[in-house]
């Protein structure tokens, strides 16, 4: 089974089996809602522990989670520096609008000018409130800022693992 990280437990909150979560995902309000199924991975050789969100709320910078079951500080503390996923056949396609697409189609996607030169890969992606921002590494391993704006980002090819961009002036330097 193919796994995506959705969030990691990053401390307990209060005593009522709140957990504080660092998100991962970029539908937070579909991953969080009450009656979403999780699994937890304590270390990456472990078998999931499959949990249901009782509740969710935003507080600061972290999303704050009770588990159907886990209601005191005792049961979730063994959750500490955990990751949260979902299965991949948990995703629903109809989530995306056209020219949307998740986090793990596009990390890892290689960078091409119009004219073919391939110009690196694809690292992290910045979400800036306007549009998002995707971060490449060039060959070098600078790092690079690509805002995804019709006018830059021409082609996105993401079985091929392939974006085609319109190198600006200024852009990359």
């Amino acid at each position: 089974m193919e796994w995506l990280n959705v969030g990691r437990i990053v401390n307990t909150h209060g005593i009522r089996g709140e957990v504080r979560v660092l998100s991962s995902t970029d539908f937070e309000e579909i991953r969080f809602k009450k009656g979403s199924k999780l699994a937890i991975f304590k270390d990456d050789r472990s078998e999931p522990i499959w949990v249901t969100v009782e509740n969710a709320r935003r507080h600061k910078n972290f999303i704050l989670l009770t588990f159907e079951g886990y209601d005191n500080i005792n049961q979730v503390e063994p959750f500490k520096n955990s990751l949260l996923k979902i299965s991949k056949d948990q995703l629903n396609e109809d989530e995306l609008e056209e020219n949307e697409y998740y986090y793990f189609e596009i990390i890892g996607c290689q960078v091409y000018s119009e004219e073919g030169e391939h110009l690196g890969e694809i690292t992290d992606i910045l979400e800036t409130g306007a549009n998002d921002v995707w971060e490449m590494k060039d060959q070098k391993g600078k790092k690079h800022y690509i805002p995804y704006i019709e006018d830059v980002v021409k082609e996105i090819d993401v079985n091929n693992k392939k974006i085609t961009i319109h190198v600006m002036e200024g852009l990359l330097s």
